[in-house]
């Protein structure tokens, strides 16, 4: 063994693995005795001691034997073999499960994160930080940003809310799942959702004990008429600023019915404004919750905004659920970093967050027109349906032609999701509840047709928003390779 002269830690740590790794390649087999302490420090030129704090930790550690009188031994044990190194994929094969373009959607461009403004944010809030920031903190989330948040909202989305009323999440899916769990607690069985949506979201709601009935969805958004359809539902979540992945707002007269049936029924919306400040067409229309605080949840978050990774969501909740919010909440499985709210509530304070906005904003409707004016010079067939708002669009195809354009789209190393993706579907039969006559959606009572939102059997869904902007020309031109 080569070690180091001389003594200190720095030798009887380098012995000891050298030993260890003498053991676990097989050189020193199981049952091998090995000198005594003197005789190895005499061949290593070490001293005794350090030879014997090796030998006394390995023993400690089970590689190694001892008793009074017999010597060490190499313990008798099975020794797992080194794993084996991952397999590399060949180059082909990394290339066929990382898409050229990644067209799919769920991201804004991540290219555009605003490090230095964030990093800036960031040393400023960390300066002035209280020490009880850096404890466990409240499960409603750090004050700083509940405070910041409820001035934002009010002003940019119409939000009706007091710092006391935000609670801080990790994340939407966390909220929507938080509240589902509350939900189901109070004796609820069954959520409305939109019959196009994320069937991630379904399936969080109901692993929270909730039965998902699904509103039908055209051209003026979910038919929320229908909601008293339903015997006993009392909850529903809905997109009414910008449908997803439809791309329709909710119709005045539909937001109004929504408000008033949870009035009513002493019902409950979950209002998901996933992309609510990104409208190119007019300014956005303000929250749903602004209609009526105590029967609307508003849900928010930084993943559309600034990014996914920094795991920022709020809820605005009505009085009389706090305390069933934070009761769940704070079991401890729901908290969210503090530094990173301190982090938010400076970006948004310093006026950062509203000029990264209104850039984005720019960005995302140059992209959007740039698509518009393609496809009505390339692809004249394909229409793009839905608002100006977003970070992407539907693009009504020809009938039956929707699965061969994704296929088409696969085959070209193009990631492209169709609408029919984002349509309801129950679980499996044998999970189903007996549907009841009341739950089954009938005609539309407002003479809206039914069937797929304005007519669109066969569309795709393109993100826009995901590309940098260095390939979005090109992502462009792959689309429209692909199209009909």
């Amino acid at each position: 063994m080569d070690l180091p002269r001389g003594g200190g830690t720095g030798v009887r740590d380098a012995l000891i693995r050298a030993l260890r790794d003498a053991v676990r390649g097989g050189r020193l087999a199981p049952g091998t005795r090995l000198p005594s302490s003197r005789s190895l420090a005499a061949d290593l030129g070490i001293a005794r001691n350090t030879v014997a704090d090796a030998y006394g930790e390995l023993v400690a550690e089970g590689w190694l034997t001892a008793r009074q009188g017999s010597g060490t031994w190499v313990a008798r044990r099975v020794v797992p073999p080194e794993p084996a190194p991952p397999r590399t994929p060949p180059p082909a094969a990394v290339a066929a499960t990382r898409p050229t373009y990644d067209l799919r959607a769920g991201q804004p461009d991540l290219s555009a994160f605003p490090r230095s403004a964030w990093l800036s944010a960031a040393r400023r809030a960390l300066t002035v930080a209280p020490n009880e920031a850096f404890g466990y903190g409240d499960p409603a989330g750090r004050p700083e940003l509940r405070r910041v948040l409820a001035d934002y909202l009010a002003r940019a989305r119409g939000v009706r809310a007091a710092p006391e009323r935000i609670v801080v999440c990790a994340g939407f899916v966390q909220g929507l799942a938080l509240l589902g769990r509350v939900r189901a607690k109070a004796g609820h069985r069954a959520v409305g959702v939109e019959s196009y949506g994320l069937g991630l979201y379904w399936n969080v709601l109901r692993g929270a004990g909730l039965r998902t009935v699904p509103l039908p969805v055209d051209r003026r958004g979910a038919r929320t008429a229908e909601l008293d359809r339903s015997a006993g539902l009392r909850t529903v979540l809905l997109t009414p600023a910008h449908q997803f992945p439809t791309g329709v707002p909710l119709h005045p007269d539909r937001r109004a019915a929504v408000v008033d049936w949870a009035s009513r029924v002493g019902g409950l919306v979950l209002e998901d404004d996933y992309d609510g400040e990104f409208r190119y067409d007019r300014h956005p229309v303000g929250a749903l919750q602004g209609l009526d605080p105590e029967h609307v949840v508003y849900l928010g978050t930084a993943s559309k905004s600034l990014a996914p990774a920094l795991r920022l969501a709020w809820m605005v909740v009505p009085d009389h659920l706090m305390d069933d919010v934070l009761a769940v909440k704070g079991t401890g499985e729901w908290q969210s970093g503090a530094l990173d709210q301190l982090t938010l509530a400076e970006f948004i304070d310093s006026g950062a967050y509203d000029r990264h906005v209104r850039g984005m904003r720019t960005r995302y409707r140059r992209r959007r027109d740039q698509l518009v004016a393609a496809l009505a010079e390339r692809a004249p067939r394909v229409r793009v349906t839905g608002i100006a708002a977003g970070l992407h669009a539907v693009l009504q195809l020809p009938p039956g032609t929707e699965r061969s354009v994704v296929q088409c789209a696969d085959w070209q190393s193009l990631a492209l999701d169709g609408l029919s993706r984002f349509r309801y579907r129950e679980r499996p039969e044998r999970e189903r509840e007996p549907e009841r006559g009341p739950d089954k959606p009938g005609p539309a009572p407002d003479g809206e047709p039914d069937g797929e939102p304005d007519g669109a059997s066969d569309a795709l869904v393109f993100a826009y928003g995901a590309p940098p902007d260095h390939a979005f020309t090109g992502a462009l031109e792959a689309l429209c390779r692909v199209l009909p």
